[in-house]
């Protein structure tokens, strides 16, 4: 392999009219082919996020240790077996009500990766606890363009109550900058794709806009920029670059398209902005793979996808469920409503399946993004029926952990201890985040 003298710059852009383009990770990055330059790769986090709790039944392993097997809800994830860690047993303490008024997913939702008790209050005066998507950003400085990218399904709102006494800031989002700062998610793919790969130096927002109606490129604006950089770069970077241009164009098209559409009406008669698709299978989709491009471009490391506000009440008539997920969720061991949600769940899970297999397609030096990626799974809730906090649905995937394996947590364990160990996997010299108390070293024992 031809390596080129002097390393590119890893902070170089392709540029042009109105735009920028981050560059994957290429080989002529490398001051050489190394086993430390390549053990010095970039690590990432991942954060996939489902509402309204699990059918635990049907999510948790009838086996613990390695050769465990998959029950129904879990199925999807046959391909990525190896890679995955289920977790049973872990909870929040904090997201008790400790005499708070009983609303269990204002206060559930926004422990799950903070582990902090929030405010119960509906107004302005909201206050939970970092995130810890946000101290591994604080960890990373200034190392990528865009320090996190919160992106999910429905448009999010910090304004108003959610949930009894709560307000929609504690529901709408899981990441949280400061104990007073929530990050929204981003739920147009047109946006988040502008947010990507926009510059705001020549075209607003309306010329940048109205480029994508006319179904242009922004690889056309790049493509001066682009022939002198492939002049070079070896040929293995060369595939890797065209692979990368290739997927941002794919992601292009299927924006343009959404855009095109005809004006919807989503969940709850919410209209959906021009750019998210009618389909939900579609929209899905089009997140996870730009959360996939900004990390192939290293705009950023890390991620998270709220397939759903917690409190969803979207309806899945495309699998045979027309009644809302939320209602379903307090099933009252109703059997028709209890193998309802456990549709749903198992839904979900193949998205799950599709963010791994989206990450596992795509090359990083000699492996893939999910070799060098902690990817965290979860629910505020196991049993949504009894609002339980205490068993929650927790699966951790990706080449920072050893696989294969159903880790059974010992009852009362904090889920903080997890998000510890998940950030001293991540290189990230904290000693605790939350109620942490202990590393959850199950995690990391072999």
């Amino acid at each position: 392999m031809r390596l080129i003298r002097n390393p590119l710059d890893r902070r170089t852009m392709l540029r042009g009219l109105g735009a920028t383009m981050a560059l994957p990770f290429l080989e002529a990055m490398m001051p050489s082919a190394k086993a430390a330059d390549i053990a010095a790769r970039p690590k990432r986090l991942q954060i996939f996020y489902s509402p309204n709790g699990m059918m635990m039944k049907d999510f948790v392993p009838s086996n613990t240790g390695a050769g465990f097997t998959l029950p129904s809800t879990l199925e999807p994830l046959a391909a990525h077996r190896e890679r995955i860690a289920v977790v049973t047993g872990l909870g929040h303490p904090q997201a008790a009500a400790m005499g708070d008024r009983p609303a269990g997913h204002g206060r559930s939702c926004p422990a799950f990766i903070t582990g902090v008790h929030v405010k119960q209050t509906e107004g302005t005066d909201i206050r939970c606890g970092v995130s810890m998507d946000q101290v591994f950003a604080d960890h990373l400085g200034d190392a990528t363009q865009l320090s996190s990218l919160e992106l999910g399904i429905d448009q999010a709102s910090l304004l108003g109550s959610c949930d009894i006494g709560y307000s929609c800031a504690y529901t709408n989002g899981i990441s949280w900058r400061s104990p007073t700062v929530p990050l929204p998610v981003t739920a147009n793919p047109r946006d988040v794709f502008e947010r990507l790969f926009g510059d705001g130096e020549t075209l607003d927002e309306k010329g940048r806009i109205a480029q994508l109606r006319r179904q242009t490129s922004i690889l056309d604006f790049v493509m001066e920029d682009t022939a002198r950089l492939s002049r070079d770069l070896g040929m293995a970077d060369r595939a890797k670059l065209d692979e990368y241009l290739t997927a941002t164009r794919d992601i292009e098209k299927r924006i343009q398209r959404a855009m095109t559409s005809p004006v919807t009406t989503g969940p709850g008669d919410m209209v959906q902005p021009a750019g998210i698709p009618d389909s939900f299978d579609a929209h899905v989709r089009l997140m996870i793979d730009l959360q996939v491009l900004a990390m192939q471009a290293d705009i950023t490391r890390i991620g998270s996808f709220m397939i759903g506000r917690e409190l969803s009440n979207r309806t899945y008539p495309e699998i045979g469920v027309p009644d809302s997920h939320h209602m379903l969720s307090h099933h009252g061991n109703n059997p028709d409503k209890m193998e309802k949600l456990a549709k749903i769940n198992r839904h979900h899970m193949g998205y799950f399946a599709y963010y791994l297999d989206r990450m596992q397609a795509v090359k990083d030096g000699e492996g893939s993004l999910l070799d060098r990626t902690l990817v965290l799974r979860g629910s505020a809730f196991g049993d949504p029926n009894d609002h339980d906090h205490m068993d929650l649905p927790v699966i951790v995937a990706g080449g920072l952990i050893k696989g294969g394996r159903h880790i059974a947590a010992e009852k009362g364990t904090t889920m903080s201890n997890l998000l510890l160990t998940g950030l001293h996997l991540l290189d990230v010299p904290v000693k605790a985040i939350g109620d942490s108390n202990a590393p959850f070293r199950a995690l990391t024992d072999a």
